[in-house]
């Protein structure tokens, strides 16, 4: 009887006397969708031998901070992927999609990121028409000479392409990418 006596009262000391630690500075911070992070290739990766899935490195060129603090260093690694490859077909280039997927601090702790190699293409890196194959030789008037019977040879392109080429983005690129979900960091490093 003791026992339980003396067990539960310190479990009564503990809960009215327990207070919570002091905990500074670890607020989660978010970086919101759509920021963009400057980042630079470590590997040189490319439509024609890198395959869907094979791992690509990445490392961030400046600091973000947000407000005063520096919440991702200069030299933070990013790992992604080719997430859709599209082989060069006649009439356009190659294309592929580059997805990014983990970030790792300098200390390495590992944050989980969705982002995607940002373009103008709908964040997809190639696809473009390539040139015309041939060209037709139109004649074209003047108005103000049409009366002379004068006129001007125009090429205009034919209605075959050439066939489309491979990407490569080389070892060294720099690169932007574009975040799809916000990132939540509640670990940063202390300088």
């Amino acid at each position: 009887m003791k026992k339980i006596l003396t067990i539960l009262t310190l479990f009564i000391y503990g809960m009215c006397f327990a207070t919570e630690p002091v905990l500074k500075d670890y607020d989660e911070i978010s970086i919101p969708a759509g920021y963009h992070i400057p980042i630079m290739s470590l590997q040189e990766f490319s439509t024609a031998y890198t395959e869907e899935g094979e791992n690509l490195n990445f490392v961030t060129t400046n600091d973000i901070y947000v407000f005063d603090k520096n919440i991702l260093p200069q030299g933070c690694k990013l790992t992604g992927y080719i997430e859709k490859k599209n082989e060069p077909i006649r009439g356009t280039n190659a294309a592929m999609k580059v997805f990014l997927n983990k970030l790792y601090l300098p200390d390495g702790y590992e944050i989980p990121i969705k982002a995607y190699i940002q373009t103008s293409n709908n964040n997809t890196i190639g696809g473009e028409l390539t040139l015309p194959q041939t060209y037709n030789k139109i004649p074209h008037y003047q108005r103000w000479s049409m009366f002379r019977a004068m006129g001007v040879l125009q090429c205009v392109p034919g209605d075959q392409r050439r066939m489309g080429e491979h990407i490569t983005i080389s070892s060294g690129a720099n690169l932007t990418i574009v975040l799809v979900e916000p990132i939540y960091m509640t670990h940063t490093l202390i300088n």
